[in-house]
């Protein structure tokens, strides 16, 4: 038999949370008081001793147990790593959600602030501050409150600065949730410095090779994915898989992750080959990993469809959309968000195909999903709006359209804000809908407005900002052609436009 090191863990304090706290000698406050008691008792005891606390009971050990725990050899803290995926879009702008593993549910934003408040007042120099500030900016960001989200991820990082140093990994952990905000909310350029301080930091604080700072390399990597740098994103990719492949095997479930996300960038490169041998890699990890029905599987199916689609292969892409969506109907109901994620991409082919009369009622139902299951203004019920209304575009139904991107466009400015990418967006959909309508002045000003938020947004030579500016000079070329230049202001890009189509004549 061989000898190792051994250690006592003691578990169940998390069943203490049932109590009543606030009653006079409480069970809990009891067993706190208790504590102050056991350190001289177990002096003799040679074995180390691992309390598993959640962060409320650590609190209120802190406070009404002060000796036992000034006892501690050091505090561990432990979150639930941040899963990372894409969610590719078509080229005129009509998302394909990609569903992602079912996450547990959030705790209550008040009552993390209520103790927040209570610790701040019993100990300012806790160190359990930033765990709980990171845990309320969790929970305010799954409630799309990204202002209010951004203020706690900022309480986190400060603290976790003050109490653990500049360079600790903890304060990586932080970085990476704001950035990652960030990178929700369309400020990219605020987002990258924060994922390279924190990329910094895994590689200093561990090694180069530790599968730490492979996800931190996948995170910057999709910030360049979102920025429409793909040439940068590439290598960080590469290395991330390499770096996973080496440490958790070929065949690890993280590998999957990996080899479907440089997929998916090669997707929007139009390496079509490539991609397609990526996922399938994915698809095959996934289905050996996990069994041919877990949700990640369907998620490896419903990309691998995305990839059929956009390259016309509709007879593949259907019972692949077909069977993602079977497999998440039996682990979610048929009420779910995943549902409605599903059943926008089934619609997309149909929408591909023609198949109008299928999409429309798929469009409709996943709408109708997402209202009631995530509230009429959440950002992927502006998604269905937008895809219903560019539905009801192709068809001529202009009049059904255009409430439809109204309603988006709100959304997304007021979820969003108004300089987001998603906003110019539905600005430059909405002004497609108004140029076929002959509105060719309301079709300029979104157009402009569209081209005014990627200019501040994204790179110069993002595909979204060229795809923006060349529609609006066809705007422009065709309220020339149908003699309705009148309808155009007098704004530089407009008149520019307008002197270059001359001098082409």
């Amino acid at each position: 038999m061989t000898s190792a090191a051994a250690v006592v863990t003691i578990l169940g304090a998390d069943e203490l949370l049932g109590l009543r706290l606030n009653q006079e000698r409480s069970a809990l406050e009891q067993f706190l008081f208790s504590l102050q008691w056991t350190r001289e008792s177990l002096r003799g005891f040679q074995l180390p001793l691992v309390l598993w606390l959640t962060p409320r009971i650590a609190a209120q050990l802190a406070d009404k147990a002060p000796d036992f725990w000034s006892w501690r050899g050091g505090v561990f803290e432990f979150s639930q790593p941040i899963a990372w995926a894409f969610e590719p879009e078509r080229s005129q702008s009509q998302t394909l959600e990609q569903p992602q593993t079912p996450k547990p549910a959030a705790a209550d934003p008040a009552d993390l602030q209520r103790q927040i408040d209570d610790l701040l007042a019993q100990d300012p120099e806790s160190p359990l501050l930033g765990s709980l500030c990171n845990d309320l900016g969790k929970a305010l960001e799954n409630e799309v409150s990204y202002s209010e989200a951004e203020i706690a991820y900022r309480n986190a990082l400060y603290h976790r600065e003050q109490q653990l140093g500049t360079d600790h990994i903890d304060v990586a952990t932080s970085l990476n949730n704001l950035a990652a905000l960030y990178d929700l909310m369309g400020r990219y350029e605020e987002a990258k410095p924060l994922y390279e301080r924190s990329l910094a930091i895994y590689e200093q604080r561990l090694r180069p090779d530790h599968p730490a700072v492979a996800n931190s390399l996948n995170n910057l990597a999709v910030l360049y994915y979102s920025m429409g740098r793909y040439d940068e994103a590439e290598p960080l990719l590469k290395r991330s898989l390499t770096v996973k492949e080496q440490q958790l095997g070929a065949d690890h479930f993280d590998v999957a992750n990996s080899l479907n996300n440089l997929a998916v960038l090669y997707r929007e490169m139009g390496r079509y080959s490539e991609a397609e041998s990526l996922y399938e890699q994915a698809l095959i990890i996934k289905e050996q990993q996990l069994g041919a029905d877990h949700p990640n599987v369907a998620t490896s199916l419903n990309n691998l469809a995305e990839l059929y689609r956009e390259m016309g292969r509709y007879s593949e892409a259907e019972p692949l959309y077909e069977r993602s969506l079977a497999i998440d109907e039996q682990i979610y109901g048929k009420d779910h968000p995943e549902i409605a994620a599903d059943l926008n991409n089934l619609a997309s082919l149909y929408d591909s195909m023609g198949r109008y009369e299928e999409a429309k009622p798929l469009y409709e139902r996943s709408l109708t999903i997402k209202e009631k299951q995530l509230g009429a203004d959440h950002p992927a019920v502006a998604t269905s709006l937008n895809n219903l209304a560019i539905l009801y575009d192709s068809i001529g139904r202009y009049d059904k359209a255009e409430p439809l991107y109204e309603r988006a466009i709100a959304i997304r400015e007021q979820q969003l804000g108004a300089d987001h990418p998603d906003v110019a967006t539905s600005l430059n959909n909405l002004a497609s809908l108004y140029e076929s309508m002959e509105r060719y002045g309301e079709a300029e000003s979104l157009y402009l407005r569209a081209i005014a938020i990627g200019s501040k947004a994204l790179p110069e030579n993002h595909p979204n900002n060229v795809t923006v500016a060349d529609n609006f000079r066809l705007l422009v070329q065709a309220a020339l052609e149908a003699g309705q230049a009148n309808q155009l202001s007098n704004h530089p890009m407009t008149q520019e436009v307008l002197r270059q189509l001359s001098e082409l004549e």
